[in-house]
C-alpha cells in the first residue's frame, strides 16, 4: 500500500521554496490494544459524572477550565481556546543551519517524513547534499495542528527527516536527581574500556531486537481464537540471595563471556511465549472459521 501524505508544504530557506509532501515516519505498533468489556461480553460505554452532585454530563455540555488555586478554575470555550491557538502555516521556515550533532536526542519528538513535490525534486535534492557536505542540519519553526513547533530538518540516505523538537521546559535536567559521584581507579577504567571493545558494533541494526511481550500477546490471541488455552508464561525465579560481587572481579568474569551471550539468554527466555509460529499457523488453518477474526485483528 503506498504511503499516504499528511499535507503537502514548502520548505523555505533565504528566497528559495521548496515544495515537499509531509509523511509520517513511525506508526504506533509498540502495543497490542484491548477493549474494556462485562464479563458476559458486552461492550462498556464511558460517562463524565458531576463530582457535585453524581449525574451523567454529555461531552456537549462540558467546557475546559484551568485549576488556578486548589477547586477553583477559570474556564474558556471553545472559540476562545481556537483563537489562542497558532495559526496553520503551509510554510517550514528555515531560520539556521547548525552542526548535524548539535541537538541532543532527548528532545526528539515526532519524526516525519518530507518528499519533493512536483518541480521540487532539484532544489529538494541540492538542499539534502548541501547539509550532508556540510555535516549541518536545519533549524526551523512550523505552525501544525493548533501549535508552534521548532523542528530539525536533517538529511538521511534517501530523503529529508523533519523531527519535532521539545522545548526546554519540556525536558527535565538530570540535576534534580542529585546523581552521586565517585571516583574510578585507571585499573577499574581499562577493563571496562576493553569490555566495551568487545561488544562494540558499528551500527544499530532495528532489525535484531523485537518485543517480546508484544509476540507472546499476539500468539496467546490467536490462541484464543483457535479456542485454544492459554499457557501463562513464567518468569525465572531471581538468584537465591544477593551476592556482593567485587568490581574488578565482574569486569574480568564479563571479559571472559563470548560477544552475544546475553542476547542469546534474552532470545532463550522469550521461546516461552504460548506457542510457536508454526504451531500458531498450523491451529488458524485447522479452524477456518477463525481466520477472518485473525487478519482482522492483525490490521488493527
Amino acid at each position: 500500500m503506498p504511503a499516504r501524505s499528511l499535507a503537502s508544504l514548502s520548505l523555505t530557506f533565504g528566497l528559495v521554496s521548496i515544495p515537499v509532501k509531509l509523511y509520517s515516519a513511525t506508526e504506533n505498533a509498540a502495543s497490542v490494544s484491548f477493549n474494556y468489556l462485562t464479563k458476559d461480553g458486552s461492550r462498556v460505554r464511558q460517562q463524565y459524572v458531576s463530582a457535585r452532585d453524581g449525574k451523567a454530563v454529555e461531552r456537549s455540555e462540558l467546557v475546559k477550565g484551568y485549576e488556578f488555586e486548589k477547586d477553583r478554575f477559570v474556564v474558556f470555550s471553545t472559540e476562545e481556546l481556537k483563537a489562542l491557538q497558532e495559526s496553520p502555516s503551509q510554510t517550514i521556515d528555515i531560520v539556521a543551519f547548525i552542526p548535524e550533532k548539535a541537538v541532543d536526542p532527548i528532545f526528539y519528538d515526532k519524526a516525519y517524513f518530507l518528499a519533493p513535490d512536483k518541480r521540487g525534486a532539484k532544489p529538494y535534492n541540492l538542499l539534502a547534499e548541501a547539509m550532508r557536505r556540510s555535516g549541518r542540519c536545519a533549524l526551523a519553526r512550523w505552525a501544525w495542528k493548533g501549535r508552534q513547533y521548532v523542528v530539525q530538518v536533517r538529511p538521511a540516505e534517501d530523503g529529508l527527516v523533519l523531527q519535532q523538537l521539545l522545548y526546554a521546559d519540556e525536558v527535565r535536567s538530570m540535576k534534580e536527581l542529585d546523581i552521586e559521584k565517585a571516583s574510578v581507579s585507571e585499573a577499574e577504567l581499562k577493563l571496562a574500556l576493553q569490555l566495551i571493545d568487545q561488544i562494540s558494533a558499528d551500527e544499530y541494526d532495528p532489525r535484531e531486537f523485537e518485543d517480546e511481550e508484544k509476540k507472546r500477546i499476539l500468539a496467546a490471541i490467536d490462541e484464543k481464537i483457535a479456542g485454544k488455552r492459554v499457557v501463562v508464561h513464567e518468569e525465572a525465579e531471581p538468584a537465591a540471595g544477593a551476592q556482593v560481587i567485587d568490581l574488578m572481579d565482574a569486569l574480568r568474569a564479563s571479559l571472559g563471556r563470548k560477544p552475544g551471550a546475553a542476547a542469546k539468554g534474552a532470545r532463550a527466555a522469550g521461546a516461552g511465549a504460548p506457542a510457536p509460529a508454526k504451531e500458531r499457523k498450523g491451529a488458524r488453518r485447522a479452524q477456518a472459521s477463525a481466520e477472518p477474526a485473525a487478519r482482522t485483528r492483525a490490521k488493527k
